[in-house]
């Protein structure tokens, strides 16, 4: 029998059940074995009882009570991040304080692993410590090409306080698009619910996001209600808009999916933006061509809440990607032409 085990979630293993997790390090340890422990409140996270089916997040300490066949022992996967990386990954740091951290994270970094990402926003996170014990906490999501801002949290007890603070929504972030042709009327409102189609690749790659009409949620499996505001800025004639976007809900891709649902897909969207292309790596669908760059433009520019420990309001801002700069000077607009809430009026 070993002694008992305390045991912290490493990087790259969190948001996994602990049954899975304690699996991965005990593969002789039977499931019902490990029901058992949650049940006797042998095994626990943090020092508090749980479930098999409880979600770890990175950086909790696990009780492992004592188990046979001590030569079972997890093995320390050390994971370095190269400088060439660290370089990068600080440089987009926007906002830093003793508890909250926040990246502007550049288009094409996935947020998190899946589908063979290894390089992401997660596993660059050690880079991020600054003199911390612990890796900064993940406490929401940005599509993998979307841009712009992205909270992590420095300390549980901010992790604990954003992650609730998104959930019931006492967050608000302002994106910025180029959209396919001018929204009308300019400022509004969209409530189509949205239900996932399962996508077509042994891992679900492809899934995406279907509008559902207002009226037709509740009869629809799966549908969710979606609320996002848009409010058009900017347009170039009849062909393109710039357009902002605050999400009152937090669906998977809801902007994204909402913009096209209203016939105005997101420039460079190929799984929403109505075309058959084949991806090549650069974005594709909606499009205007010429010099107009492919990739996704859809920047998370504000983020403003209210601060977990010192209940201060904080708003960060981020400035626009080199494609998306890009295709604003081609268009004669600057940053400041927008104002910092063109929602304001609504609220």
């Amino acid at each position: 029998m070993s002694g008992v085990q305390m045991i912290t979630v490493a990087e790259g293993d969190g948001d996994q059940r602990l049954d899975r997790w304690l699996r991965r390090l005990f593969p002789h340890v039977s499931q019902g074995r490990i029901e058992k422990m949650c049940r006797k409140g042998d095994l626990r996270v943090e020092g508090g009882r749980v479930k098999a089916s409880t979600r770890l997040e990175v950086g909790q300490t696990v009780r492992v009570p004592p188990l046979p066949d001590a030569e079972y022992r997890p093995v320390e996967v050390v994971r370095r991040v190269s400088d060439a990386d660290t370089k990068m990954i600080q440089s987009c740091v926007i906002y830093r304080d003793d508890h909250v951290l926040a990246l502007n994270k550049p288009q094409g970094l996935p947020v998190q692993g899946g589908s063979g990402q290894t390089r992401h926003v997660d596993s660059l996170s050690e880079a991020l410590r600054f003199g911390y014990d612990e890796n900064p906490r993940l406490v929401h999501r940005l599509d993998k090409d979307t841009s712009g801002v992205l909270l992590m949290a420095r300390t549980r007890e901010a992790a604990k306080g954003l992650t609730a603070a998104f959930r019931h929504r006492d967050t608000r972030k302002i994106y910025w698009a180029l959209v396919a042709g001018v929204p009308t009327p300019y400022l509004g409102e969209i409530k189509a619910g949205l239900v996932k189609a399962s996508g077509h690749g042994k891992q679900g790659e492809g899934e995406k996001m279907i509008a559902v009409h207002p009226s037709e949620i509740d009869e629809t499996p799966g549908a969710k209600r979606a609320h996002s505001l848009y409010s058009t800025l900017y347009r170039v004639a009849g062909r393109a808009a710039w357009v902002a976007m605050e999400p009152i809900t937090g669906r998977t891709h809801q902007l994204r999916a909402h913009m096209a649902a209203i016939g105005h897909p997101i420039i460079g969207d190929g799984k929403y933006g109505g075309s058959g292309q084949e991806n090549l790596g650069d974005g594709w669908g909606a499009q205007l061509g010429g010099i107009i760059s492919k990739k996704l433009h859809l920047h998370a520019r504000r983020a403003s809440f209210q601060h977990p420990i010192t209940r201060k309001p904080i708003t960060v801002t981020a400035a626009l990607p080199d494609h998306m700069k890009d295709s604003w000077d081609t268009f004669g607009w600057t940053e400041d032409l927008a104002a910092d809430d063109p929602f304001e009026a609504l609220q």
